[in-house]
């Protein structure tokens, strides 16, 4: 029986308070867990940014990133430590540097799930380069912006074709307002979206591996509002329908870590937005939910550098196909793509092994975010945001919604 150390990298941008949660919470669990004969023990190391060599081995088993979305070093150190060291990384690299929000609709259409209309149109502006003027006379047809807003239909959302954190998201309701938007919208390539209205649910669906937890959303809340504190507001067989949506979703892509944002409208669940492969993870706006996302992020980073979970370098998505050209109920489709996401996430395996060998987390975790430790985590994040004369009040504000978690958690638990 040999001793083996997993090492889990956090590779983190401006991130405050999930990074501190998640290292004090490993350091507390302190697990020395028997698997395939061997003794396996964790360790968590915040990932550094230097030079490398290419052949140079990747101390990591595991690691939780965040970065590969914007920062480009760090994004190339993954992509080669997962072709030459075998890491297993949250999320595919690959991914994530290709699937924008155009790819994503297109793929869920062609799965059949209920994305609204969406058009793209070409940018108002462009950088100039020599090709450019020549290619533009040639091939670019002028159009009348507003025959498009009227062929979608009002109210639409503009809204650019690889955004995210809301930015540039525009609301319009009539022809005039399209046309001074769009006008505004300068180089950035952007998509006109028939909004879902009215709707009565907005519903954002946290993935971790194959962990799904549903909030109720407010995006017109301010940011520390928006994730709400609501129970019951679907019934089981529409829990059951967005938690599929979700797996679907992010095992398609090849994500272990999503979001997944759904309109309620009549009765049908409408996706429209759901390529967040890097989702909000703070306590200044998941708050109440909060305590969910670390022990879901610990569990499965533990599940996979234990198991020493393969990482899948490429997207099969024939499987996939091969289920939207069937002539089934959407429902029915819905359930196979799930069946698909639930084996290659490993699901049973992965309860199995919570079963088994991390049954103390739940305990570890409720005790964890009681402490000064956790206070201390959510003091700094505020204070990285909010002015001197906020960071009282937000501090208990956030601190006040953990221990609503803390007290319903306690309260649900077998006696």
């Amino acid at each position: 029986m040999a001793e083996i150390t997993r090492k889990i990298g956090l590779s983190l941008g401006a991130d405050i308070c999930w990074p501190l949660c998640y290292e004090e919470i490993i350091r507390r669990l302190d697990l020395v867990l028997p698997v395939d004969g061997d003794t396996v023990r964790f360790v968590v190391e915040r990932v550094t940014i230097e030079p490398y060599g290419l052949r140079q081995p990747c101390p990591y088993t595991v690691v939780l990133d965040r970065l590969t979305h914007w920062y480009h070093p760090s994004r190339e150190w993954i992509k080669k430590a997962v072709l030459m060291d075998d890491l297993y990384v949250l999320n595919n690299p690959w991914s994530i540097q290709s699937m924008e929000k155009q790819t994503t609709y297109c793929a869920m259409m062609r799965l059949g799930l209920p994305v609204p209309d969406t058009w793209m149109v070409p940018p108002k502006e462009y950088e100039p380069s020599p090709d450019l003027e020549p290619m533009l006379r040639r091939y670019a047809r002028l159009f009348d912006i507003g025959v498009v807003g009227q062929e979608l239909g009002y109210p639409l959302f503009m809204k650019p074709y690889d955004g995210g954190a809301w930015v540039g998201v525009q609301k319009i309701d009539d022809d005039e307002q399209l046309r001074m938007q769009y006008e505004g919208s300068a180089k950035r390539l952007m998509h006109l979206q028939k909004a879902v209205a009215p709707f009565d649910v907005f519903v954002r669906a946290l993935g971790v591996g194959p962990q799904v937890r549903l909030v109720r959303y407010d995006a017109g809340a301010p940011l520390h509002a928006r994730y709400e504190v609501a129970h019951q507001f679907v019934d089981a067989e529409e829990a059951a329908l967005l938690t599929d949506m979700t797996l679907t979703i992010n095992t398609f892509f090849g994500w272990d870590f999503n979001s997944c944002e759904a309109l309620r409208s009549d009765g049908v669940f409408y996706p429209i937005d759901f390529a967040n492969g890097c989702p909000d993870s703070q306590v200044t706006s998941l708050h109440y939910h909060f305590p969910w996302l670390i022990k879901a992020l610990v569990r499965w980073s533990l599940f996979c550098a234990a198991t020493r979970r393969p990482m899948r370098r490429c997207l099969d998505w024939a499987a996939y196909y091969e289920i939207a050209d069937r002539d089934l109920p959407y429902r029915e489709k819905l359930a196979d793509y799930a069946r698909i996401a639930r084996e290659r996430l490993e699901t049973d395996r992965f309860e199995e092994f919570c079963t088994r060998h991390l049954s103390v987390v739940d305990e570890v975790v409720w005790d964890f975010f009681g402490s000064d430790t956790a206070r201390d985590a959510v003091r700094s994040k505020v204070e990285a945001l909010y002015p001197e004369h906020e960071l009282d009040s937000f501090t208990e504000y956030f601190w006040d919604k953990i221990q609503q978690w803390r007290a319903d958690e306690h309260a649900s638990s077998p006696a």
